[in-house]
């Protein structure tokens, strides 16, 4: 049992509640179902080493740290930007041509639109996540909707 705010902490709970959540997010950040592990594999590990004793939400600390560890991977020289897998479970050919057009979206805009439209984020919280004002949160969230929007129209 881990221990946080006072309170022990079910390890394999926190896992089990928050790793699809957070495969979601990291693919949709970056793109490739195997970085996406990665990355989530690293934010489990980072909770285990460095999660502060008096954390209130262990999920959204998670959240956090995955979503600042795949940025941290976007900006490695190495990476590059590959199609979308084929593998990515889409239940129709409609939701994958929209997923395509997500995928296509810049990595930043990839990862507020997810976390706030498929993770239920507010501006508030994101921007407590990324270290913004919650107003530069809104107009990235609109240049994105945006930008999205002219790449579903016909």
């Amino acid at each position: 049992m881990l221990r946080t705010s006072n309170r022990p902490v079910d390890w394999e709970a926190l896992v089990t509640q928050n790793e699809d959540r957070l495969y979601r997010a990291a693919l949709a950040i970056l793109g490739d179902p195997q970085e996406a592990e990665d990355a989530v594999q690293d934010a489990f590990v980072r909770f285990l080493e460095k999660a502060p004793d008096h954390l209130e939400n262990p999920s959204a600390w998670l959240m956090r740290v995955l979503v600042n560890g795949c940025r941290s991977r976007l900006r490695l020289a190495w990476r590059r930007v590959d199609p979308l897998p084929d593998t990515l479970p889409a239940p129709g050919p409609e939701e994958g041509q929209e997923l395509e057009e997500l995928y296509s979206l810049p990595p930043a805009d990839r990862a507020l639109i997810h976390l706030h439209y498929y993770e239920g984020y507010s501006t508030a919280e994101l921007a407590k996540m990324l270290g913004c004002r919650p107003g530069t949160v809104r107009s990235r969230l609109f240049r994105a909707r945006e930008r999205l929007k002219k790449l579903l129209e016909p």
